[in-house]
């Protein structure tokens, strides 16, 4: 999973008075923790019906082309959605959020197909503490976290390639670090995406500057909760019996 990431939002945002920063920082926040929960349960009610439903499963994993248009969608939508969100209306970028939510869906119904419901679960328990761990330490510490996301950012490059790389390979070392690296990569993400969006939401002066952040800061938190539970799964996870 690619991400596009805060340049763009740092654009959605103006300064605000003194006396309404924490309002505005409280009211944008829990925006963006409703939304980025509620597009994780649609990417599970979506995957999880995928999964059931044959027909859908025919469409989406016999087909080669229909599976990689996916992919490319979603990522157009993330590129998209994180280039032009100047251009666009809070309810137009909410839309395109739930839009990749829904398709995500679609694709991660392969994991119903592959994992045991237990193991899924498990894993998911055990990224949601993870993630929330990160993310309070994220929106507590006085610490500063922008070298960290700097150095996130290049190792995120680093494992990208590796993960290319190893679909020629199919090397089990590499896959093994892959996969520490992955967790440890977006635990620290999390962390720092929380601080970012914390400072984010202190400087909109707007209710339409507020939707995009929103949405823009939901999608950063979304993508670190999926990619760390797909990094999880690799360890975690009980591939079916059948």
């Amino acid at each position: 999973m690619i991400r596009e990431r805060q340049s763009t939002q740092e654009a959605a945002v103006r300064a605000v008075s003194p006396g309404a920063v924490a309002d505005v920082q409280t009211r944008v926040i829990n925006q963006v923790y409703t939304w980025m929960t509620l597009g994780l349960a649609l990417t599970a009610t979506v995957g999880y019906y995928t999964a059931g439903t044959e027909a859908l499963r025919q469409l989406i994993f016999s087909n080669g082309m229909v599976l990689i248009g996916l992919v490319v969608v979603q990522l157009g939508i993330v590129f998209g959605l994180s280039a032009a969100i100047n251009r666009l209306s809070g309810a137009a970028a909410t839309g395109l959020f739930i839009l990749y939510a829904a398709l995500t869906g679609l694709t991660f119904a392969g994991i119903f197909l592959v994992y045991t419901p237990v193991s899924i679960a498990s894993t998911f328990f055990v990224t949601a503490g993870t993630f929330a761990a990160m993310a309070v330490f994220g929106h507590t510490t006085r610490r500063d976290l922008t070298k960290l996301g700097s150095i996130a950012f290049m190792a995120l490059t680093g494992l990208i390639i590796a993960m290319l790389v190893n679909m020629f390979l199919q090397s089990s070392m590499l896959e093994l670090a892959v996969s520490v690296i992955g967790v440890l990569l977006f635990t620290g993400l999390t962390a720092y995406d929380a601080q970012r969006i914390k400072e984010m939401a202190a400087t909109v002066s707007d209710g339409e500057a507020e939707a995009k952040v929103a949405v823009m800061g939901a999608l950063a938190l979304y993508l670190d909760f999926i990619n760390l539970f797909l990094m999880l799964l690799r360890f975690l996870g009980v591939a079916r019996d059948e």
